[in-house]
């Protein structure tokens, strides 16, 4: 019982630095010590815990830091100041204000024996320092935050980090986003027309093929996996447990060359591996997908848990089943024989596939781990309970065997606890004999941006009615992510596009409050420009009240936004001088964009679904309602950038019609020089004739699958050539009001020369680039 006591005692002391949290007693004459940079700090009053909170003197902390505070009488203000800085501290308030910016406390100031008590971790972390607890030493250690991220260091510190995070669960939440990558390279993060055309043959000497289409990109020279590739004669596509390999030109030699196939059942060593996504290079296929390995039960604990509520036989079996740990796993195949694929490098991480990116011969890959400490707290404190709680990685060139990171190698990101590591792993593909680089952070980071110099991890988190980002910027370096600074705004962010760097900044655009509300906390859309260190420099507020981001396109000193609730207001905004970023017009149409594509410079094709808005009769005297009809293709003329223009629209199906290029820009087909704009689509339709008695809720029923293409123009405008479909006849007549299309489902577009080619997992198709003529078929096995 003393040894469990003692632990106890341990939690408790941590438990005060975190925000509210109930306090438990802690043991007698424990004495905690502060200290700053190493050196303890003299308190003329002692720490006090009140409502679960460690509180200090004001004084003390602002000697401690070298600061200056002064008493606002008239206002009952503490006004702590230091080279620009400025934290005010009313009495008897959980509020404060940073900078000229409002913020929430845990923790209320009070005035105990004539000195001023202020939350102790609200007042160092304000101040851009890291504080954190030390079980060995009993002591609250305090670090400034420009320099390096800190480290877990111990087991007993990561209890403490992850109880810290089970409290502020109760009063924040973690939104998930994409991850998104730029080339700092270039100096505009516009792609060309080129560059969403992706590669060409004349960009490698190496290939004789002819030019070729390749994934459309956020930003050119950075390239992002996808389930089909190609490298001018070949075509690489993921399917199902499977990767195939074909000849794909010339079109009338079209062949499957090769298979590579991973068993769903689990191998001898009891893993499986399901690919999800590819990269292809002149030398490389790189597969990339999650593996799972069957775990032997954690031992249920009586007494790690008898201080918790009672659990019956059946619950103990059900803590502790047969589990299942996934690992984020990358496999490197040499292309010198496409027939005989040879693997040459394997490597993992342990947790879940995030995304990555490839740039020039660097590939970086993501992964999160979910740490289930409520599981481990009930299960037997043993060491090999402890390893588990630690994220680990393997690298064939270092053997079969995984290696755990050390805690005291695993860094924190303090404003964005979750029960989880962010893991990150850099590949030299020059040099597969190299192990792989592999950095891990505690806390979440399903946002992240990076370009070739700096990766960006974002965690957006709502706590107190409040929705923040947090930013934490690493420097790339070989493979390696160095902590560089760490930024904050408003809002959360909605999907990779929402972020960009450009000329030195990173632009961002957020949206903070609700759609249904309409009081002070409806929503809101912002864009912010922070400089170099993620400070602000700039920003635009309150765009288009009660609405909501559907997409966002930065494209050099022009930002493109679309908002919607009953109508789509697009907003152009100038962003030229990064700290008078202005919005200069806005066009308002029905419907909305999903997705923002570059035509040219002045031009750029919005794709989503038309809209029908309708008075809503349930409700007197309410708002109408939007009801989303057939896919939406325009053109947006933004020559003048006051008066935005809709050039040209096509309106594709009816109310059912849906594209994966609304949710993945990965399934656009665009080149600017060939007037070609193709992408996946499944089309409803509803009877012309019996079109007037149907209401804007009514559903069409199936009429197509497969590729539309199209030719597009400044002078024509959108001139739809044809539609290219995996499915036969007999498929269409037994087609009824919708339809599966399985394994004929057509998934990406691409070209090879004057040839168009349509992948599904059942067929490649080739169709002559002009005509549309069919040329050859292939069936996958």
């Amino acid at each position: 019982m003393k040894k469990k006591v003692m632990a106890a005692g341990l939690l408790t002391t941590a438990i005060l630095l975190t925000s509210a949290f109930t306090p438990v007693s802690t043991n007698a004459g424990q004495e905690t010590v502060v200290k700053f940079e190493g050196q303890p700090i003299a308190f003329s009053h002692q720490l006090r815990m009140m409502d679960g909170v460690l509180m200090a003197p004001v004084r003390d902390l602002v000697t401690a830091l070298g600061m200056e505070v002064t008493w606002n009488e008239a206002e009952r203000t503490a006004v702590v100041t230091r080279d620009g800085y400025e934290l005010k501290l009313p009495l008897n308030s959980d509020s404060a204000n940073i900078n000229g910016q409002a913020t929430t406390m845990h923790g209320t100031t009070q005035i105990v024996s004539d000195s001023l008590y202020v939350p102790l971790r609200f007042f160092m972390e304000s101040a851009n320092h890291v504080v954190r607890w030390d079980s060995a030493t009993s002591s609250v250690n305090i670090t400034k935050q420009t320099d390096s991220l800190p480290v877990v260091g111990t087991y007993d510190h990561l209890v403490t980090l992850l109880t810290q995070n089970e409290s502020n669960q109760r009063h924040s939440v973690t939104l998930q986003s994409k991850l998104a990558i730029s080339d700092s390279t270039t100096t505009s993060s516009a792609p060309t027309a080129s560059s969403s055309a992706g590669v060409t043959a004349q960009d490698s000497a190496k290939s004789p093929s002819p030019e070729y289409s390749g994934t459309n990109v956020q930003v050119q020279g950075v390239d992002e996996s996808d389930v089909v590739k190609s490298d001018g004669t070949y075509i690489y596509t993921v399917n199902k447990q499977r990767i195939i390999v074909t000849q794909a030109y010339p079109a009338d030699q079209m062949k499957v060359l090769s298979i590579l196939d991973f068993p769903t059942t689990a191998n001898t060593a009891n893993t499986q591996f399901q690919p999800s996504e590819i990269y292809v290079d002149d030398t490389h296929l790189i597969v990339l997908g999650q593996s799972y390995q069957n775990l032997k039960p954690v031992p249920y604990n009586e007494a790690a848990s008898s201080g918790s509520s009672s659990i019956s036989i059946a619950d103990k079996r059900m803590i502790s089943p047969i589990r299942s740990q996934a690992t984020t796993k990358v496999m490197v195949y040499d292309l010198a024989d496409r027939s005989n694929l040879k693997l040459v490098k394997e490597v993992e991480l342990e947790g879940n596939y995030i995304s990555s990116r490839k740039i020039g011969t660097s590939l970086y890959f993501i992964a999160n781990k979910y740490v289930n400490y409520y599981h481990y707290r009930e299960m037997a404190n043993t060491d090999d309970a402890k390893k588990e709680l630690a994220p680990a990685y393997r690298d064939s060139s270092a053997g079969d065997s995984f290696t755990s990171i050390p805690l005291d190698q695993i860094y924190y990101l303090p404003k964005a606890l979750e029960p989880g590591y962010v893991l990150i792993g850099g590949l030299n593909l020059d040099d597969l004999t190299q192990t792989m680089n592999v950095t891990s952070y505690l806390g979440s980071g399903q946002n992240v941006y990076a370009s070739e110099e700096n990766l960006y991890v974002a965690a957006t988190t709502y706590e107190d009615q409040q929705q923040d980002t947090i930013l934490y910027q690493f420097g790339l370096n070989t493979g390696k992510a160095i902590y560089k600074n760490t930024g904050k705004v408003p809002g959360h962010l909605l999907n990779q596009f929402s972020m960009d760097e450009y000329n030195g900044h990173l632009r961002l655009a957020t949206t903070t409050g609700e759609v249904w509300r309409t009081d002070e906390g409806t929503s809101k859309n912002h864009v912010y420009i922070l400089d170099t260190n993620l400070k602000e420099e700039g920003k635009i507020l309150n765009i288009a009240p009660g609405e909501r981001i559907y997409s966002t396109r930065f494209m050099g000193d022009r930002a493109y936004m679309v908002t919607f609730k009953n109508t789509d207001p697009l907003f152009v905004l100038d962003l030229k001088q990064p700290d008078q970023p202005k919005l200069l017009g806005a066009l308002k149409i029905p419907g909305y964009s999903n997705y923002l594509h570059p035509y040219d410079e002045n031009h750029i094709i919005g794709f989503g679904k038309d809209t029908v808005e309708v008075a809503n009769k349930n409700v007197a005297g309410s708002q109408s309602i939007a009801y989303y009809q057939g896919m939406k293709v325009a053109l947006f003329d933004v020559s003048d950038v006051n008066n935005p223009k809709e050039k040209f629209t096509e309106l594709i199906g009816n109310r059912g019609t849906d594209s994966e290029l609304l949710n993945n820009h990965r399934a656009l087909l665009f080149s600017k020089e060939n007037n070609l704009l193709s992408f996946p689509v499944t089309v409803m339709k509803i009877d012309p004739a019996a079109n007037s008695k149907n209401p804007a809720s009514a559903y069409g029923s199936f009429a197509f699958q497969g590729a539309y293409v199209y030719n597009l123009d400044l002078e024509k405008g959108f001139q739809f050539r044809g539609g290219i479909t995996h499915l036969s006849q007999e498929d269409l007549r037994k087609a009824g009001q919708h339809y599966y299309a399985g394994d004929k489902q057509v998934q990406r577009v691409l070209y090879i020369g004057d040839i168009l080619y349509t992948v599904s997992n059942g067929f490649i198709k080739a169709n002559d680039l002009t005509t549309l003529q069919e040329k050859n078929t292939v069936a996958i096995p």
